[in-house]
């Protein structure tokens, strides 16, 4: 018996929902945003060390000092470093990062500004240290905020824009610090500005900085009760860290920085020109200094890439080895012209400025998260030792053999050695940066155990 058909009832539209994403860290966002504020907190910082750098001529012509005052300046600086740095790592430990930064980076600015108030060398020594001691706990600190807000992959590039942020102020200084050489103690108001600008800096951390935890880029976020304080048992494993141990070896043993604090003395002392002549390499060598971070880093994780065993330690010896070359043809030869030498320079600056972006990167992968800031404080005192210790005897050689001589050692042959050296990390990085992988990954299982059960 025929039916009436029963006309098909149309589907239920169902709106379709997206796939779950995994939140990213606090702060990731806005990762690139607050590296640009920590690299300029870095930037701010190096000013007190420009000033002092740039117009070291003038400022030796009004206190009537020698040469080797410089480097007795310089190397102060990098002790009271040396000391200092691992004290404000210990005190981020128990306070927040941030405001352990605002106050040794930023408000500790008043002291730079006080420099400028010194009518002698020992004045001008003892508040110089002074400054050097709160600046000392930016390297570590800031470091170890860039390891938890970039993963290892992108950790290169990181530290590349890093440091091109902090090179770029002296660019734009330090042909305005150089004309400070013509007015009557203008090295005084080279301090002024330098710390004030640090302590405008000191709020702006207050204010926009966001701390995104302790190994949150790693999956591994690690509790308050492991980054309360520095444990002796912890310190040791630091210690056995052979490829740590062999980075602070080569910073210790590293010739780079002289350059950094003798240069536009150099060009006065050895080439005659005048100090604001001079100090027309510092833009040139901002310049290639951040072409260097940039493509540096990036070019450091491309092949790290591709070869993630051994290609960080080879970017890191070729850089070296390249490094000793151009130091060679800027210092040891009389080009003429300063556009050369500008030229020259740029090529030192441009070698050198793809060092941060290598061996940070391997610090954070050989080192526990919450371990990151105190390795960087132990390797930043110990570089800080050797910048000393090689600012020491830039002065008295200068004053002996001329510091075109001790350029030739220290920056030449002494960086050739240090190239060397650097053979010795290739084993050690593979077996630690593994041992890390591997904790970091039992940690997350770890994690996730946990919150299923839960």
């Amino acid at each position: 018996m025929p039916t009436d058909a029963v006309p098909p009832v149309p589907p239920i539209p169902v709106r379709s929902v997206p796939p779950p994403t995994k939140a990213p860290p606090p702060g990731a966002p806005r990762r690139w945003r607050q590296l640009a504020l920590l690299g300029g907190l870095l930037n701010v910082d190096n000013s007190e060390s420009s000033v002092q750098s740039v117009l070291f001529p003038a400022l030796r012509a009004s206190l009537g000092l020698p040469l080797a005052a410089l480097g007795q300046l310089v190397a102060a600086s990098k002790l009271a470093h040396a000391v200092a740095g691992p004290l404000w790592v210990a005190l981020a430990r128990r306070w927040p990062r941030k405001n352990v930064l605002a106050v040794c980076c930023g408000f500790w600015g008043v002291w730079t500004a006080a420099m400028g108030l010194a009518q002698n060398f020992v004045q001008l020594l003892v508040l110089g240290t002074i400054a050097s001691a709160g600046i000392a706990g930016g390297g570590p600190l800031v470091n170890g905020l860039v390891a938890d807000l970039f993963d290892d992959a992108d950790r290169g590039r990181a530290a590349g824009v890093l440091y091109g942020i902090a090179a770029l102020g002296l660019g734009i200084t330090g042909p305005l610090l150089g004309l400070l050489s013509d007015v009557e103690n203008g090295w005084r108001y080279g301090f002024f500005a330098s710390g004030t600008v640090q302590v405008v800096f000191g709020v702006l951390i207050l204010a926009f900085l966001r701390d995104p935890g302790v190994g949150a880029r790693d999956g591994a976020r690690s509790g308050p009760a492991a980054v309360a304080r520095l444990t002796r048992a912890q310190f040791r494993g630091l210690l056995r860290n052979r490829t740590l141990l062999l980075i602070c070896v080569q910073r210790l043993t590293t010739g780079q920085f002289i350059l950094i604090s003798f240069g536009v003395t150099f060009l006065v002392d050895e080439r005659g020109f005048t100090n604001a002549t001079a100090s027309l390499v510092t833009p040139a060598v901002t310049v290639t200094y951040l072409l260097g971070t940039f493509l540096g880093g990036f070019v450091a994780d491309r092949v790290h890439r591709r070869h993630p065993r051994t290609g960080r330690i080879a970017a890191m010896q070729t850089a070296i080895v390249a490094y000793a070359v151009v130091a060679y043809a800027a210092t040891q030869i009389d080009w003429g012209p300063m556009w050369v030498y500008m030229v020259a320079f740029g090529l030192v600056g441009g070698v050198q400025s793809v060092n941060p972006g290598i061996n940070r990167p391997v610090v954070m992968s050989v080192v526990l998260p919450e371990l990151r800031s105190a390795a960087f404080a132990l390797m930043l005192s110990v570089e800080a030792a050797g910048w000393a210790i090689s600012s020491l005897l830039v002065g008295y050689l200068g004053d002996a053999f001329g510091l075109q001589t001790a350029f030739l050692w220290l920056a030449v042959v002494l960086m050739l050695a240090n190239g060397a050296l650097v053979t010795l990390l290739y084993r050690p990085y593979v077996r630690d940066a593994a041992a890390v992988r591997s904790e970091l990954a039992r940690r997350a299982a770890a994690t996730i155990g946990g919150a299923k059960q839960a």
